[in-house]
């Protein structure tokens, strides 16, 4: 429980140390890739049993202001982006589809992770992270009905199913775990717990760069521009949010509320659409891990709730 509880206090740079071994490591990588929805399945478990469902699931005016965020993020902002591209031609370009599926895609599966990782209220990340995977197969429905990308969404959408019995599962059993026997966690408990998610997080990331290091040494330049673009709208859409969305509590939601928004889980698109759409933006969908995973490091601040912008809450 010491050495967790260490791991905790330095979590933001078992991030880096994944990132780079991603990188470093493209054998390494490949042999995590498998692995990772088993992975991302504890890593849920974790982020769920450490946070509990009462606070996860808050009351119904939590709940409604939830489904308002994840309208706004997963349909609203994408449909605006795909209105825009249509009109100078570059909706059906790679750039173009991988600014639509990241800004249709759910709160990546880390989000919860990120928010403790930046001393902040995980909550409302994991109630936009439940709700919004929920929804997902609706809400891209919409988006990619409208949308040049895929011919027949609703049969590639029906590969989500199995995402939302896994992240449902996992954040279940978490749940009953917590109301029938760990009801008492302690601080000693939520460190470890947050020790624990932050060497998931670690180990993730690696596999995830599995395509980001061979561009790395191929294709510098190609590799380059990606990351750019993806760092673009990554911070971005953190800062917009930050600037402008509504929360229902300024000091517990603001956060978590701003990761989301530039966070995507747009892997998971790997299993709703056909592999000749998705191969041509795999490379960004790598990149895309680098911000990411900075963000605790380098948004830590930013992205603090504005009532309590000058306090120390790491």
């Amino acid at each position: 429980m010491q050495l967790l509880g260490f791991v905790a206090r330095h979590g933001r740079w078992s991030l880096v140390a994944g990132l780079l071994a991603g990188l470093a490591l493209p054998g390494l990588a490949q042999t995590l890739r498998p692995y990772l929805p088993e992975l991302v399945s504890i890593l849920l478990f974790v982020a769920a049993l450490r946070i509990g469902p009462r606070a996860t699931l808050g009351g119904f005016r939590a709940i409604g202001h939830t489904l308002r965020t994840v309208a706004i993020y997963q349909v609203v902002a994408p449909l605006l982006a795909l209105a825009g591209l249509a009109s100078i031609g570059m909706a059906t370009t790679p750039v173009g589809m991988a600014l639509v599926l990241v800004l249709a895609a759910p709160s990546v599966t880390g989000s919860a992770n990120f928010t403790i990782l930046m001393g902040q209220d995980p909550s409302v990340a994991m109630r936009i992270l439940l709700i919004g995977t929920a929804l997902f197969p609706v809400t891209a429905f919409i988006v990619l009905t409208l949308s040049p990308i895929v011919e027949s969404p609703a049969e590639a959408l029906l590969g989500t199913a199995r995402l939302i019995a896994v992240i449902f599962g996992a954040v279940g059993s978490a749940f009953a775990l917590r109301l029938l026997v760990w009801r008492d966690m302690g601080d000693g408990g939520r460190a470890s717990l947050d020790g624990m998610s932050a060497i998931l997080l670690g180990v993730i990331v690696i596999g995830l760069m599995s395509a980001a290091g061979p561009a790395l040494l191929s294709t510098p330049m190609q590799f380059a521009g990606w990351l750019a673009f993806a760092c673009a709208i990554n911070f971005g859409m953190q800062l917009l949010a930050h600037r402008f969305m509504p929360v229902d509590d300024e000091t517990r939601d603001r956060t978590g509320t701003s990761i989301i928004a530039g966070n995507r889980n747009i892997a998971l698109f790997l299993v709703a659409l056909p592999p000749e759409v998705m191969d041509r933006v795999l490379l960004f969908i790598g990149c895309y891990q680098i911000p990411m995973y900075l963000t605790p490091i380098l948004l830590g601040k930013t992205l603090r709730p504005r009532a309590i912008a000058g306090a120390d809450t790491y």
